[in-house]
Formats: C-alpha cells, sequence, structure tokens
C-alpha cells in the first residue's frame, strides 16, 4: 500500500512540474496530463508579441501614420498581452502552490540538517569532479566544458572525447545504425569474451532477425549468418542454432505460431543501448550510472528520511548508532541498486574478502575460510560451532 501511495504521490508531482512547464514554454496543445484553464499564449509568446507590436508601430511612425492612430493600437496590443501574462501568471502561481503541498505530502518530514560538507579545497575539488563527470556522462558537454572552465576542474585526459564516442555509438544505436557498436565491439573482443558479455551476439542477432522478416527470403541472412556466426558459435551454439533452424518457418506469419515465435518478439532488439552503455563503462572501469546519479535516486527514493528517523528514534530511547557500525533498520532502494551483501563470518565478525571467502560446511553453516582452517582438526574433519557433530572437510561451496 505504501508503494502504491509513494507512486500516486510520486505521479501528482510529475503532473504539476509538466503543466507548469507547459505554462512557462507552451506549444501547439498541452500534454494529454496536464489540464489548462486559460486559453492565452504563453509568457514567452507573449513577449514576443509585444515586441513584434512595438516593432510595428516604429514602422508605421516611421511610414507617417498618425502617431494617434499608432498610439492606440500600440495600446490595444499591449493590454491584451499584459492580459494574458496575468492569467499564466495565475495559472503559474498557482500550479506552484499545488507543487508545493505535493512536496510536503510527500515528504512529511524535513530533510535533516548537517554541517557543512566539502569545506575543504581536497574535498571541494572531489565534488567538482563529480559534477562536471555526471555532466559528460549524460552527454552535456556544452554544459561539462563549462562548469570545468568556471570551476576550474581537473578531469582525466580524453574522458570527454571517451564519452563523445560513447554517445555517437548510443545515438546510432537508436536510429537503428548497428554498425558502430559491432565495430566497437570487434575492436574490443578479447576484453568482452574475458567479462562472457553477450552484446556482440545480440547486435548480431538483432540484425539477423531484422533481414530475415524484411528481406523476402532467406539469402541475406543466411549469408550475414555464414559471415559473423561462426565467430560466436563456441559461446552461443544453442541460440544460434535456433536462429538458423527459424528460417524453416518463414514467412513471418507462420514464425508466429512456431517454437520460435520469440524471434518476433521486441525485447529481442530492446536493451541494446543499455547493454552497449554498461560494456563501455565497464572498459572504463566506470559503473554504468554516474556516482551523483546514484546518490540521488536512492537519497531522493527516500533512503535520506529513514535513516534520520531511526537515528531520531535510538536517541530518544539513548541507543548509541555508531556502537553498532551498521544501520539498525532496513533502506529499500531500486532494484538496479541491488548489489550483492557483504558476508560477515559469525566466528571471527570480520567481513569476507576475495583472500578469505565465505565457505559453506556439509551442516549447511557458512564460515569465513580463515575461520574454517582454526576449526580444522587432525584427519581433516571440521568441528562447527552451531552443530553438535563434526562435518567433513572440504567445505561443499566457496562463495564470492
Amino acid at each position: 500500500m505504501s508503494a502504491s501511495k509513494d507512486i500516486k504521490d510520486n505521479d501528482a508531482i510529475l503532473k504539476e512540474l509538466d503543466k507548469l512547464e507547459y505554462l512557462f514554454h507552451g506549444s501547439s496543445e498541452a500534454p494529454k496530463v496536464v489540464s489548462v484553464k486559460s486559453k492565452s499564449s504563453s509568457i514567452p509568446k507573449s513577449l514576443d508579441g509585444l515586441l513584434a507590436a512595438l516593432g510595428d508601430a516604429k514602422r508605421q511612425l516611421a511610414s507617417g501614420v498618425s502617431s494617434d492612430v499608432v498610439k492606440d493600437s500600440l495600446g490595444k496590443a499591449v493590454e491584451a498581452r499584459k492580459k494574458d501574462m496575468d492569467e499564466r501568471l495565475k495559472e503559474v502561481y498557482n500550479s506552484l502552490g499545488r507543487i508545493g503541498k505535493s512536496l510536503d505530502k510527500r515528504f512529511p518530514e524535513a530533510l535533516p540538517k548537517y554541517p557543512v560538507l566539502f569545506n575543504t579545497p581536497e574535498a571541494t575539488r572531489a565534488l567538482n569532479r563529480v559534477v562536471a563527470l555526471h555532466f559528460i556522462r549524460n552527454g552535456a558537454f556544452d554544459v561539462a566544458e563549462t562548469f570545468i572552465q568556471e570551476a576550474n576542474v581537473d578531469t582525466k585526459p580524453n574522458t570527454m572525447d571517451q564519452f563523445i564516442e560513447m554517445h555517437r555509438i548510443v545515438d546510432a544505436l537508436r536510429s537503428d545504425d548497428l554498425q558502430p557498436a559491432l565495430d566497437w565491439c570487434a575492436s574490443h573482443r578479447p576484453f568482452l569474451q574475458k567479462r562472457t558479455s553477450s552484446l556482440e551476439f545480440n547486435l548480431h542477432r538483432s540484425r539477423y532477425i531484422h533481414l530475415l522478416l524484411n528481406s523476402g527470403d532467406a539469402g541475406p541472412a543466411l549469408s550475414y549468418a555464414r559471415r559473423y556466426f561462426p565467430a560466436l558459435y563456441n559461446d552461443h551454439s544453442t541460440k544460434i542454432s535456433r536462429l538458423l533452424n527459424a528460417i524453416v518457418f518463414l514467412p513471418a506469419e507462420r514464425l508466429a505460431s512456431s517454437p520460435y515465435s520469440e524471434l518476433l518478439d521486441p525485447s529481442v532488439h530492446e536493451d541494446l543501448e543499455t547493454q552497449f552503455s554498461l560494456e563501455y563503462c565497464a572498459l572504463l572501469r566506470m559503473s554504468k550510472e554516474s556516482p551523483l546519479r546514484s546518490v540521488g535516486d536512492i537519497g531522493g527514493a527516500g533512503a535520506l528520511l529513514r535513516i534520520e528517523k531511526g537515528k531520531k528514534v535510538m536517541q530518544d530511547k539513548n541507543t548509541d548508532w555508531g556502537a553498532s557500525a551498521e544501520l539498525p533498520i532496513e533502506i529499500p532502494v531500486p532494484p538496479e541498486y541491488r548489489y550483492h551483501s557483504i558476508f560477515t563470518c559469525p566466528v571471527s565478525k570480520e567481513q569476507s574478502t576475495e583472500a578469505n571467502p565465505p565457505m559453506m560446511l556439509t551442516c549447511g553453516h557458512v564460515l569465513a575460510m580463515e575461520s574454517v582452517g582454526k576449526l580444522t582438526r587432525n584427519g581433516g574433519r571440521i568441528k562447527c560451532p552451531y552443530c553438535p557433530t563434526e562435518s567433513v572437510a572440504p567445505p561443499l561451496q566457496v562463495y564470492f
């Protein structure tokens, strides 16, 4: 119930923001979600109309038209534009008021107040680098260049050029031009193979299906398959076999009722942009989303308020939050930010690492590898601290 209510409140805020944008900028017609009472022009259009009226008045005076006639005409134009702007401004103020009420309803608790952060030159430079990189990663290159110059930000060499290339390829994918992405995959095939990435295969599959369904016969698709699928066959043999077998069930009408009908699903071609961005950023040793976006999404989704509320409750109960070194409450985050959990050994109380991974005993309990070594007795048997009997070494499974 809480989730549906949050979604409803968020929709109300977004609806008012859409209306506010329309009131300021206007368009041929208001969006469907926007209800606008006034039929007057937007504020920029009203100001443009007023400037046009002044220009007409100047030209009329220069051509010898009576000043009384020009004044009368100009006065009517000014009055009409003033009325338009007054009506629009009234709706703007009403919309701003509704946005404020919606925000108060969505976030009933005030945001916590913290001491001034980033108050050292090092911290300020780090924050500026994060902001600049956020602009670059989102393709706002003009804004990024201005910010870098004004804030004197020191970014890594070629960062701008790297993301210009990424956005160029992503824009091509949006236009159904797969070749730039395929060229990039061919140039970085060892990297993609090391990551067991399916990006290159998914790109070739998308083009193959397009040829299969739109060429009139299977010839172009088969030629394409002979040229590109052999290099991908070892890793995608089953999928490639299905792609080739689907030829038997052409045309598309017959394919729709065949065992290969999933090839007609639009989702086969979707998400290529996201997959490419993920692999491109991985090559640069960066996460798919910028840190600033992640912080905003997690904190804006309610984490900040929940943490502050938990902190206040513990203070009221005279409980030292810092003593536990962990959050006493669960913080829900969006699915895309749910990463693997961190294992803490119940015996040593230490977090697992690559050198000290979690290990499952035959009894089902999980301990850190160093703890397993300390509990191993002569003969290779392990005394589980949670079981009355000894479990047999080696442990069943290593997790990491």
